[in-house]
Formats: C-alpha cells, structure tokens, sequence
C-alpha cells in the first residue's frame, strides 16, 4: 500500500533532507524547492514511511530502485532545466524523478521498459495531477523519435555506451546528462549538441546506478 497523507511530519522530514542535499552542494533553488514539495513517502510502500526521507535509494522492485534524493537532485542540477523544456528521461522508475522535474516546470516524456512498474504508475492517484508528464512503455534505447527533438535528455541508469539514438533526438544546443560506464561505479557526464552536431563532454563526480538495458520486459 502507498501513504497518502503529506503530514506536517513528513514535510519537516523533507526540510531536513533538502538542508542535507544543501550541504552536500546542491545550489539550484528550483531543484531544493522541488525535492521539499514532492512527498517521497508517496512513491514508497508504507513501510518505508519514516525511511523515506533518509538521503538513500531503496528498491521498487523489478530490480530497481527509486534513486537517492542527492543523486535525483544532482542529475536535476546538471540539466540546467529552464520552464518549459521538453526532457525525456529514460527510466522511470518509481515516477520520483519526472515529478520533481515537472515540480520545476518540464514538459517530461519518461519511457519505462519493465511493464510491472509502467502499470504501476498507471494507476498511481497521485500521478495524474501532473498533466506536463507523459508515460511511455518502451525501450530507452530507443528514445521517442515521434517526440523529438528534446531540449534536455535524462538517463537514470547506467550507460556502457552514450546511445546515438538518443544524441539524434536531443535538439542542436540541447544537453544529455547521463551516468556512463559498465562497471559498478559510473561517471557522471553532461553532453552538450553543438550544433555542428558535435558533442562537448562534461564529467562530474562518480555515482552507483542500476544497469541500462534494452529492450522491453512484459
């Protein structure tokens, strides 16, 4: 069963986890105020109800997991989102990350390969308040080229390779963040299209993500 109360407690619990991210180095004010607004809780089954709000990921099941708020505040960061922008992030999860992006104004096209999860955010209430996500059965491989271009990409997993599909959807000037690497600790890289078509390689600090597979699991 998921919570549905947003109690005073859990928003002092949230205060509490943004000071931390704060401390941490998160400076972008949208992506702090975004992480206090959305109720973690509600993405969680209620056993991890005083959990929720501690700086870890937890699993969600499928083998996946609903990231740390450091890491879902980091990626945000790097994404530089202006109010607007189309995002396509690949991996939605428990649906935490594309709520705290459509907290900060993005039109989000998320695409989820494991149908379990996929059906679960279906028919998750909570959900339907943000109109600006649109949910999507796939393979993030693939990317949503009927919806291209998009002006910021977001991989929540762990890429051995930067997909050139992807690069293809992002829009010339448009960024890519994305966690690369095959083993158990990946690199944090931001990608920006030059609009040669070239690509300008950011790297940042090392993170810890599920596997990026392709394909669709029923």
């Amino acid at each position: 069963m998921r919570p549905t109360e947003d109690t005073y407690r859990h928003k002092g619990l949230r205060k509490k986890l943004v000071q931390g991210i704060q401390a941490k180095g998160i400076t972008d004010e949208r992506v702090l105020d975004a992480i206090l607004e959305v109720p973690r809780h509600f993405f969680l089954d209620s056993a991890f109800d005083e959990a929720a709000y501690e700086d870890k990921a937890f699993p969600i099941g499928e083998g996946q997991t609903i990231s740390q708020p450091y890491t879902v505040a980091y990626q945000s960061q790097l994404l530089e989102l202006k109010p607007f922008e189309k995002v396509l992030e690949i991996g939605t999860g428990s649906a935490y990350q594309a709520v705290v992006l459509a907290e900060m104004g993005a039109q989000v096209y998320t695409i989820e390969r494991q149908k379990k999860l996929f059906e679960s955010n279906k028919s998750f209430p909570f959900l339907r308040k943000y109109h600006s996500i649109k949910f999507f059965y796939g393979d993030g491989y693939e990317g949503l080229p009927t919806y291209a271009p998009f002006e910021k990409i977001i991989i929540t997993a762990a890429a051995p390779e930067i997909p050139q599909k992807l690069i293809q959807q992002l829009k010339p000037g448009g960024m890519m963040v994305i966690p690369l690497g095959s083993g158990e600790i990946q690199q944090m890289m931001r990608l920006t299209k030059l609009e040669s078509g070239a690509l300008k390689e950011e790297v940042f600090d090392h993170f810890s993500f599920v596997p990026m597979v392709g394909g669709k699991k029923g």
